[in-house]
């Protein structure tokens, strides 16, 4: 089988997620499953209609305990790649075969959506920080559309990607811990349609992800390299 999943994590997205699946539709027959992370409003109803299967968790885990639920989803039933998505609408669906491209091209093991003008001064200053911190030269840190070939699927439905709080840096340095490639491909971003995100809601909110990714990437400096099925 050589096929794409695309994985859609998504909490009371009801407005915005029926047309970001129709969307995903209109760019090519890819197989869509919603990981419905404790929604009170009509999202499962609403992405069932569009075309999606949707996978309930009995407790709400968060982003990336969300995505990585799909991930394992993908991982298990044989897909070759797996690409990530946000259920706002910010994620341009047109983007998506480039994104593909890049692993069936064996450029890279992640393809990176990434639009670095959207982020406000104070996310652009954080971006800085964290790359100098990290090391990394990737531009969008956080950017959540993310294409994953097999051997970085693996490696996320591991038990060490459990231990993560955030979809963006943590990843990323597992992956890179892993020897993984990375490749970023210049992408349109949307304004959100609704809501806000949960990471900038609050003061508080920012500075607890500010010093668990820090904790993170100081845990990284001297880390063992780290094989994707080890």
């Amino acid at each position: 089988m050589d096929a794409t999943l695309i994985v859609i994590p998504a909490r009371d997205e009801a407005d915005s997620i029926g047309d970001v699946i129709r969307a995903i539709a209109a760019e090519g027959s890819f197989p869509v499953l919603v990981v419905n992370d404790g929604s009170t409003d009509a999202t499962v109803a609403v992405a069932s209609a569009a075309g999606a299967q949707v996978l309930t968790l009995p407790v709400p885990l968060g982003a990336w305990g969300a995505m990585q639920t799909g991930i394992r989803y993908g991982c298990c039933h044989g897909f070759d790649r797996v690409v990530t998505m946000d259920a706002d609408g910010q994620h341009e669906p047109r983007s998506l075969l480039p994104l593909i491209n890049v692993l069936k091209n064996g450029d890279a093991d992640v393809a990176i959506g990434a639009c670095p003008q959207r982020g406000s001064l104070a996310r652009k200053l954080a971006w800085t920080y964290f790359r100098r911190l990290a090391g990394f030269s990737i531009e969008d840190l956080t950017s959540g559309f993310r294409a994953y070939n097999r051997k970085a699927i693996e490696l996320l439905s591991g038990p060490e990607a459990t231990l993560l709080d955030y979809q963006d840096i943590g990843v990323l340095l597992l992956l890179r811990r892993a020897g993984m490639k990375f490749a970023e491909l210049s992408v349109e971003m949307r304004p959100r349609q609704t809501g806000h995100s949960r990471i900038y809601s609050s003061w508080w909110a920012v500075a607890r992800y500010m010093l668990e990714t820090t904790v993170l990437c100081l845990a990284h400096w001297n880390a063992k390299p780290l094989t994707y099925d080890e």
